[in-house]
Formats: C-alpha cells, sequence, structure tokens
C-alpha cells in the first residue's frame, strides 16, 4: 500500500479548496496508449471531465480508433490504494478522491446498467465488488450466486405491488405492540384515552391548518374524512370533488405514514404525543405524490431487473453422480482426530517457540489441547509433527474448530527490566518448571467447510497478534475463524489436515440425525424419557432461575440431561441451560438434542435471543432461535438490531438463518434496512469481518435497488462532513498561538467551506442517517459552528424539508468511537420500553446516536435543552459558588414555564429524576459531571456522553472521584420538592418512582445480561469480558437475593447517594473552575 498523502499535498482536502485553486491537472491515459495532460475544474462530474477529454483527444493522433464515448469509462486508484472503476458518472472528481491525480479510459466490456449499479454498490459499501470477484473462495462465490437470485426475485416482487402495498412494505407505520381492534392505553391514563383527542391537520401544498377533537379510536379514514368536511367549510363549494380516497395520512414533520386503518392511540407517534401531552401534527397528502415516489423506484428497479430478466438463462441440467462422488458419513469414522504442524513463519518472538491446539465447540472444549514440543530459532521454526487429539473424529460435532496458540517459552526471571514484548506481559501464565509462557499469536478454522465436509491437505494459517482479556488454556475460541488479511507480517501456521478415507468425510444430513436418535430412543428402555421427583424438581427450578452468567457444575449437567424432558414440560426457557449440559463430543447426544429441539415449545423472542451468543454454535439451534426471531413485530426487531448484527461474527459461514432473516427483514422495512446498512457499513475497516458484512451489505442494496441512491447520498454527505471537521482541526493546529485568532478564522473557513456549491448540494436533500424517515433540505449555516473539544465536533443545524420553519440540530464526531454511547442509549430506550410496559413513562429522552464509520458517527442534539454547569454558571458570576447554588436549577425552570406548565416541568423532572437515576446506577454510568447532565425546558432531566460504563469510574491520584451509586443533588431535590423544605408527599412519589423503576429492571435482568453479552465481540473498550458484565449481576442484585432483599439493597444505595451528595457538589464545583479558566 503506497504511503497516505500529507494534508498539505492533498489536492482533495477541503483547505485545498479553501485556496481558491478552481482546478486541478489530472493525467489521462487513453486505451490508444495516448497520454494527455489537462486542467479539469475539481468540481466537475466524471461526465463533464469525460466530454471535456474527449473534445481534447480529437486533435491527438488515433483518435478515431476510440469509438463512442459512451463506450468508455475512467478507472482510477483511490485513498485506499484500491483500484476502482468510475461507472456511475455523477459523481465529482473531488468525491472520487483519487489518490494522485490520473485517470484511465478503459472500454465498457459488459451492460451499462448491470455495470453501473456494481459500481454504485461498490462505492456505497465501502469496498470495489471487483475486491469479492476476485477472491478466490468458492464459499464467497456460492453465497454471492445465491443472494444474486433471491434478491433478483424480490425486486420483480415488488415491481408487481401496488402503490398502496409498496407504501404498507416500505414505510410500514410504527405501530404500538399487542395488534387488535382495541386500542392500547398503556402509560396513558383513564382521563386521556376517554377524552377526546385535539389534531392538527396541514394540508400538502398548502399553508392552512385546521385544529380537529377526534376519539383516540378514531381511523385514519375517518380523521381524514372529517379533515376534508372542515376544508370544505373554509374553501368552499369549489373544492367539493375532494374524496379521502386520493390522500394519505403522514406525520407531519416525517416521512412515516399512517397506513392501515388502525386506531388512532395504536400509532405510537399519536401515543408519544399523549404521553408527553402534546398535540400530534398530521398532513393530508395527495395520493398522486406518493404514486410519483413508487414510480420513480419502479422504474430504478426496471433499469436493472428487466433487462437481466427478459432473457433468463436455461437451466443447467442435473448433475450426475459418478463413482467419484461417493461419500463416507463423519460417524463410521473411528479414527482418533489428528493434525501434523509442519512449520510457522514470521514467529515475533526471539524466544523458544510452541504451539498449543484445541477443538472447541463455543467455549466447551471438546478433549484435552495438545501441544507441540519448543522450537527454537529466529523467525521460523519448523516442527513437521503429528498432533493428536483424545476425541474421534466420528464424535466431532459439525461445528467444531480448531483453535491455535503460538507462544515463546522463556525462563522464569525475576527483574526483567526490558524486552521487546513488554506489552504482552500482562497474559503471561507461568507454568511448571519455573517457565514463563506469553502468547505471540492465535488464529482459528473450522473442521468442516461450509458444505458439511471435513477439511483435509494443506493450510497455511495467517494468525492474529492482539488478544482479549480472557484466554482459555492460552487460546481463544471466541475469536473469528477467519484468518488475517495482512499476510505480509503476520505469524503464519502451516498445518496439514490428513485425509482418513479415500472419499470425502461429509457431516450427516438432518434427517440421518433424527434416524440416528429414532434408532437410540428404540434401542434403550423408558428411562431416558424419566421424570424426576419433587426433590429434583425443586433442584431444577433453582438452578433454572439462574441468570445467563452462572456457571454449572458436572452433577448440576446430568441432572439437567437426565431430566430433560422435565425441562422441556415446566421449564421451556430453560433451553440454553440443557444446550450447555449435552456432551457435544458424544454424537449420540447430539443427535438426541436435535430430536428433542424438534418438539421444544417456541421461546419468546426475548429469551430466544440468548441462543445466538458464542455458547450456542450449532446450526441446528441458531436455526430454531431465528425462528422465534420471526415472531418479532418490526419495533421489536429494530430494539435489538445492534446484537443481531455484532453476533454475525460468530457464524462461520456467510449463508447462515440469521443472515437470511435479517435480509428478508431489511429488505421488507426501509427502516431496519436502514440501520441494518449502517451497522454493518460502519465495521467495514475491521479485517475480521470486512468480507462478510461486504458481502450481506452487497446482498441488501440489490434486493433494495431503490434504496441504494437514498443512502449514497447519506455516505457523501458524510465525506463532506468529515472534510470539514479536517480542515477545522488542521486550522486549530496552525493558529493554536493565539486562540481568538484561531477561533474566528477557523469559523469563517468553516462558513465558506459549507457555502460552496459542491457542499451545498452533497448535504442538501438527504434522509437523516438518525432517522430515516426525516428529510433534511438544507443547512442553515449561520447556525453552524464547531465544538471545542479536542476533536472539533461539528454543530451542524439543519432545516425540516417536511415542515417548514422547524429546524434539527446534528453533532458529526471524528475521532471519537460512539459504539458504546450507541450501546446504552439503546438500553436507556428498552428500559424505557419496560417501564412503560408496566405502566411507568419516567420521561426518558433516549436521544439518536449512530456510528458510520472507524470512530465517527452522528448524535441527535436535543432541542430546548442546557447543561446543569450552564444552567448554574448563568445564575453566578463566580464558578466555583455556582455548583452549590441550590436555587438556580429551580429558578431556570421557571424563567421556561409559568403556572400550570410549571407544575407539569418539575413533574418532567421528577419523573426523569428517578428513571436516570435507576439507570446510571443498573449500568454503571461513571463520570457524572454537570456538562453531562441535561435539562430541557419542559422539565426533563437526561445524560449525555456514556464513556463509561459497568462501574468503571473515573480516578484521580488512585482515588475514585465518584464515590455515590447515582447522583443525587439537594438542588434536584429543591425541585422536586417544588423549592419547598420538606416536602415529603412529593419527595416520598420521586423515592417510590425510582423503587419501581429498579424492581421492573431487576425483573428482565436475565435481558440485559444477555444483551451485553451479545456484544463481547465488538471490541468495545470497556465490555471485553464477562468479568465486565458480572457488575449487572450485583447492580440488579441478582446473587441469590428475592425482590424484597433487592429492595432492601436499592434503598440502603438510594440513602447512600443522598447521604453523600455533597462529594458530587464539591466535584463539580472543580469542573466549573477548570471549564472556567479555560475559557
Amino acid at each position: 500500500m503506497p504511503p497516505a498523502m500529507p494534508d498539505d499535498l492533498d489536492l482533495w482536502a477541503a483547505h485545498s479548496q479553501l485556496s481558491g485553486e478552481d482546478l486541478v491537472t489530472v493525467d489521462f491515459l487513453l486505451p490508444t496508449g495516448i497520454y494527455i495532460q489537462m486542467d479539469v475544474p475539481r468540481e466537475a462530474t466524471i461526465q463533464h471531465i469525460k466530454l471535456l477529454l474527449w473534445k481534447q483527444a480529437q486533435s491527438y493522433p488515433l483518435f478515431p480508433s476510440l469509438g463512442e464515448m459512451e463506450g468508455h469509462m475512467f478507472e482510477c486508484v483511490n485513498q485506499a490504494a484500491v483500484h476502482e472503476e468510475l461507472e456511475d458518472e455523477t459523481r465529482r472528481l473531488c468525491d472520487v478522491r483519487p489518490f494522485c491525480p490520473m485517470l484511465k479510459l478503459v472500454t465498457r466490456n459488459c451492460g451499462r446498467a448491470e455495470r453501473l449499479l456494481d459500481s454504485k454498490i461498490g462505492v456505497l459499501i465501502g469496498k470495489g465488488l471487483h475486491e469479492l470477484d476476485a477472491l478466490q473462495d468458492q464459499e464467497v462465490k456460492d453465497f454471492r450466486s445465491k443472494m444474486f437470485r433471491i434478491s433478483e426475485e424480490k425486486m420483480q416482487r415488488v415491481q408487481l405491488m401496488t402503490w398502496s402495498e409498496w407504501l404498507q412494505a416500505c414505510f410500514s407505520p410504527q405501530l404500538e405492540p399487542g395488534g387488535g381492534a382495541t386500542p392500547l392505553t398503556d402509560g396513558v391514563n383513564d382521563k386521556q384515552a376517554e377524552a377526546s383527542l385535539k389534531v392538527t391537520m396541514h394540508f400538502d401544498q398548502s399553508q392552512d391548518t385546521a385544529s380537529l377533537k377526534v376519539w383516540p379510536s378514531t381511523s385514519p379514514s375517518e380523521l381524514m374524512e372529517q379533515a376534508l368536511r372542515k376544508w370544505l367549510t373554509t374553501h368552499g363549494p369549489e373544492e367539493e370533488g375532494r374524496q379521502a380516497e386520493q390522500y394519505v395520512l403522514r406525520v407531519s414533520d416525517k416521512l412515516e405514514f399512517l397506513c392501515g386503518d388502525h386506531p388512532l392511540i395504536q400509532y405510537k407517534y399519536i401515543k408519544a404525543c399523549l404521553q408527553a401531552k402534546e398535540c400530534p401534527h398530521l398532513t393530508l397528502v395527495q395520493v398522486s405524490s406518493v404514486q410519483a415516489m413508487f414510480e420513480k423506484e419502479i422504474s430504478a428497479i426496471g433499469a436493472v431487473v428487466n433487462r437481466k430478466s427478459s432473457n433468463p438463462p436455461l437451466p443447467l441440467p442435473p448433475k450426475r453422480r459418478g463413482p467419484s462422488q461417493v461419500n463416507t458419513c463423519v460417524w463410521e469414522v473411528s479414527t482418533q482426530f489428528k493434525i501434523v504442524l509442519i512449520k510457522g513463519s514470521k514467529v515475533n518472538a526471539e524466544e523458544s517457540v510452541q504451539v498449543r491446539a484445541g477443538l472447541f465447540h463455543g467455549t466447551e472444549l471438546l478433549c484435552k489441547p495438545v501441544v507441540s514440543s519448543e522450537s527454537s530459532g529466529r523467525s521460523e521454526h519448523v516442527w513437521n509433527r503429528t498432533l493428536e487429539f483424545d476425541i474421534t473424529v466420528s464424535d466431532l460435532p459439525r461445528m467444531a474448530r480448531l483453535c491455535f496458540a503460538v507462544y515463546a517459552v522463556m525462563d522464569k526471571v525475576k527483574k526483567q527490566k526490558s524486552t521487546k514484548n513488554a506489552h504482552i506481559n500482562k497474559y503471561q501464565t507461568i507454568r511448571k518448571a519455573g517457565k514463563v509462557h506469553y502468547p505471540v499469536a492465535w488464529v482459528n478454522t473450522m473442521v468442516f467447510d461450509y458444505k458439511g465436509q471435513l477439511k483435509t491437505g494443506d493450510i497455511i494459517l495467517h494468525s492474529w497478534s492482539s488478544f482479549p482479556d480472557e484466554l482459555e488454556e492460552m487460546l481463544n475460541p471466541i475469536g473469528t475463524i477467519q484468518t488475517n488479511p495482512y499476510t505480509e507480517n503476520s505469524t503464519a501456521l502451516h498445518i496439514h489436515l490428513p485425509d482418513y478415507n479415500p472419499h470425502p468425510i461429509l457431516f450427516p444430513p438432518f434427517d440421518k440425525i433424527l434416524e440416528k436418535a429414532a434408532e437410540i430412543a428404540g434401542s434403550s428402555d423408558c428411562s431416558t424419557m424419566s421424570r424426576g421427583g419433587k426433590k429434583f424438581h425443586i433442584e431444577l427450578k433453582e438452578i433454572m432461575e439462574r441468570d445467563p452468567l452462572s456457571q454449572l457444575c458436572e452433577n448440576e449437567k446430568d441432572l439437567i440431561w437426565t431430566l430433560r424432558y422435565d425441562c422441556m414440560e415446566n421449564f421451556p426457557q430453560s433451553l440454553p441451560k440443557l444446550l450447555l449440559s449435552v456432551k457435544w463430543s458424544k454424537h449420540e447426544d447430539m443427535a438426541q438434542l436435535q430430536a428433542l429441539l424438534q418438539i421444544w415449545p417456541k421461546l419468546s423472542p426475548r429469551d430466544a435471543l440468548e441462543l445466538l451468543d458464542f455458547n450456542y454454535p450449532d446450526q441446528y439451534v441458531r436455526e430454531y432461535a431465528v425462528g422465534c426471531l420471526r415472531d418479532m413485530s418490526d419495533e421489536e426487531l429494530s430494539q435489538y438490531l445492534l446484537q443481531l448484527v455484532q453476533v454475525l461474527r460468530y457464524e462461520p459461514y456467510y449463508d447462515c438463518a440469521l443472515t437470511r432473516f435479517l435480509l428478508n427483514r431489511a429488505q421488507c422495512n426501509r427502516n431496519i434496512g436502514h440501520f441494518l446498512f449502517w451497522h454493518l457499513r460502519s465495521e467495514m475497516h475491521m479485517p475480521a469481518v470486512s468480507v462478510q458484512f461486504s458481502l450481506i451489505l452487497e446482498a441488501y442494496c440489490r434486493g433494495s435497488i431503490p434504496h441504494i441512491e437514498v443512502l449514497k447520498k447519506q455516505v457523501e454527505a458524510l465525506s463532506k462532513l468529515k472534510s470539514v471537521n479536517e480542515l477545522i482541526k488542521l486550522g486549530t493546529i496552525k493558529n493554536a498561538r493565539s486562540k481568538t485568532k484561531e477561533a474566528m478564522l477557523t469559523k469563517e473557513a468553516m462558513m465558506t467551506c459549507l457555502r460552496q456549491s459542491g457542499y451545498t448540494e452533497t448535504l442538501s436533500d438527504l434522509h437523516s442517517p438518525l432517522n430515516p424517515s426525516v428529510l433534511l433540505s438544507g443547512i442553515n449555516v449561520e447556525k453552524c459552528r464547531y465544538m471545542d473539544s479536542k476533536m472539533k465536533p461539528l454543530w451542524i443545524v439543519y432545516n425540516n424539508k417536511l415542515l417548514g420553519g422547524d429546524t434539527l440540530g446534528i453533532i458529526f464526531k471524528n475521532g471519537d468511537d460512539l459504539r458504546q454511547d450507541m450501546l446504552t442509549l439503546q438500553i436507556l430506550r428498552l428500559m424505557d420500553l419496560l417501564w412503560k410496559e408496566a405502566n411507568l413513562d419516567l420521561r426518558i429522552v433516549p436521544y439518536g446516536c449512530l456510528a458510520t464509520g472507524d470512530r465517527s458517527g452522528l448524535i441527535e442534539v436535543v432541542s430546548s435543552a442546557d447543561t446543569i454547569a450552564n444552567i448554574q454558571l448563568t445564575s453566578s458570576n463566580v464558578a466555583a459558588a455556582a455548583a452549590f447554588n441550590k436555587d438556580a436549577l429551580l429558578n431556570w425552570l421557571k424563567e421556561k414555564n409559568s403556572g400550570d406548565a410549571l407544575e407539569k416541568a418539575i413533574e418532567e423532572f421528577t419523573l426523569s429524576c428517578a428513571g436516570y437515576c435507576v439507570a446510571t446506577y443498573v449500568l454503571g454510568i461513571g463520570d457524572r459531571h454537570s456538562d453531562n447532565i441535561m435539562v430541557r425546558s419542559t422539565g426533563q432531566l437526561f445524560h449525555i456522553d456514556f464513556g463509561h460504563i459497568l462501574g468503571n469510574f473515573k480516578s484521580k491520584f488512585g482515588i475514585k472521584r465518584e464515590r455515590v451509586p447515582f447522583i443525587l443533588t439537594h438542588d434536584f431535590i429543591h425541585v422536586i420538592q417544588q423549592g419547598k423544605t420538606g416536602n415529603t408527599e412529593k419527595f416520598g412519589s420521586f423515592r417510590n418512582y425510582c423503587e419501581q423503576a429498579y424492581l421492573i429492571l431487576r425483573r428482565n435482568g436475565n435481558l440485559f445480561i444477555t444483551l451485553f453479552a451479545l456484544m463481547l465481540t465488538a471490541g468495545l473498550p470497556e465490555l471485553t469480558s464477562v468479568k465486565d458484565i458480572q457488575y449487572l449481576k450485583v447492580s440488579l442484585s441478582k446473587i441469590m437475593y428475592t425482590d424484597d432483599e433487592a429492595l432492601k439493597q436499592f434503598r440502603q444505595k438510594f440513602d447512600e447517594a443522598l447521604r453523600e451528595s455533597w462529594t458530587t457538589k464539591v466535584n463539580w464545583m472543580a469542573h466549573n473552575v477548570v471549564k472556567d479558566n479555560r475559557s
């Protein structure tokens, strides 16, 4: 890879464009061998540049032999040092950003529409499809072929839809769970449910509005009829032709339609407005404008799909099975499993080296690991030794993985002043004979390939050198089975997998597994169906009530396996514990489990999530889990999508039930598709998942062709924002000596940049990545700024395209990892949902947050809100005294609200304060100071910036700065008590809200533990091992506590927070002083 181009030579950087250099010198290489150098506008499209080149080429030799201009396209080497075909000629040269200003003109060699689609997909997903074409991997080719066919069939079905079916499929309304005709009133008090609902109606392409009073049980069609009647009374008889059938109902400020004929109260938007005591705003949109949207999408599909499907290829003749295709069932091979360790190359260790190998099924060791002899040498180590495992080939489970660790062996040294491997000392383990072992590299591979055939032959495994916090016998079974793509410097293990039979050895198909189970059941007595007595039932119940992190001893596993039919009948949700009790190293037990799984009751989707953890690798178990997830509504699936994308890492093969499920649901719902795209796209820089995620992204794009342009616009906009951010960082470095001058110059440069045509066009008219139903029309440049933290985040203010006068704030971060914030906010959203399900609305503000790339992403700005620090500093001239001013917060709320509004704001503050007290305690959210706690003018308190979770509290000089379990200061209590000291009734209500909220979360504790466990391989800084999740067991009192005991424990923490609140004020005072000195 060529070296990165430094900033001062980067022709495409934002600061280069501000220098007034509108032209850039580009070298053109023609297929005739002619070389042309010319100046072209940096903002020009590729199509315009090609036109300029064609005019210039007319004066050069061999021009006639070029042929038609449309028969050619440009190629370049991009910033990632990857060859890129510029099929999409609407892109600007400054957006393409060639590594060097050189373009090669080449002849197109296949259908224009197909090449254009491939090019757009490659640019969109961040990996050219020619890179996937170049992979010599049959599994990749088979997966792409299958997905191509499925996606094309999906697009053909869309072409046959009516506009209303399309609207329902792509923009299905967000409904409250429960369905049916009865209105759901959870979280809405009886008075609200019985009272009429005031709705503000807007009319598309008109400034007129109408206020209507309707019942919550009114349907959208009835509401539209009432709105049209009102329209007629104000606009006279000339408007009489309007019918309700000519309109659809849309939420005014977003692209969210109220499709179907459900009661209004059942739509999430309406219910949210009721809960917040706000008036819903709905717009009557003409069907013709929706039909125009539909026809535009259908034409985009038709440009590609019709052309390909008009001449379908003839079906291939069936394959004839010759003698060479005879296979052997793995159960017939009773030989011990073995491998030949040939050599290791590029081993980064000067000491003796050993290799350890283990067979795993999930995290379970199938047999004792085997270890090579010690080898001395510099970088090359040769063994040529057979390593035999204590397990027969016949007992290998389908998902067995072979894990290797290369480690150096050195004599134990009393004082080791320095070593070039000092950075891995934390992994070292002292073995017998006074030796110290430290890991150098690890790598994993599956024993069976994606077709179920036992792997044989020579294999080179390029290994990984970064280690997780937890190792199993120095092995890393939870790590990827992909080899390191950076082969130049990685340690390589050369192994040989022997042939045990002249024919290919295959794992038996599912019907053969069930036949085996029936054979075992027929040959055994009734003991396999035995039921336990009362004593065993009590013991079983105690085991089943344990949390997902609890370990099972061997006796407990034997008991669960023996009483598996009891488990199925009385504790169906105990399936994960039964699966952990199966002896996967015995194929007879595995077969019996598969037969039992066929009659096992369906789990709820929330319970089934645990089965997608790494501990449950069996493909049929995972298919069962995905079958349970199919019962999820689109809203519920969206809630858990973050985890479902992460557990794709646990899937060893590209084509699996989970991948197909996610693709199918994403292609049927545009909102799910949007977030699936970004969750995958944001991790494309990670080598372990780059190929897998690019394959899924390609499949999604091919099955959602109209969505490509929408997503492409967002990717381009984010690229522009990144350029602006880099411009600001460069400006602040150059002007570091004069802060005032720096701020003025850099702000001016930012404004100039955002006003350039190339930026305004790219950053306008796009769907918000944070919420795809929100349309952003253009940037309000005057209100934009950059923030004064280290990474200079951009504060961008957009105008809402669907509702004039409405603005939205977005923070763009470049250089900060937002994935931990995204996880924390997702869990807060889930807590809010669980509380509302229990009729407790704590007015949580889980604002939008989305990671979009390597250490970059977006955060939603919550409107009409300020930090506690700013509120306190505004009320006091002295920063040190501001933190101790208990009246500041209440006075601020009084300024923003009067009369009944103030009482409502205090209630909002009380409820939200209770919610965040409990949430921050349970999640162990640290670094809580007055600049990351905010309050809205409506009274809602909320927390921001979740860089420290799960009890990772900040410390100074080894002393913990945060001594309280959660933030509950006297100025908060002063607001809760309405400024009246001793208002015990209000404070008692607040305390009761906290206790209710805590018990609700505790009862759902296993769900939270599961969701965090599913994120273990995401690489979050404070979620790297099971030990990190133990914090949740403690905070939710899941360790052998009853509800009453847990509540008693929580009350002690509540009193502690109250008693020690003075320490919080001291911390806040110090924070305010430091902040004041900086400014």
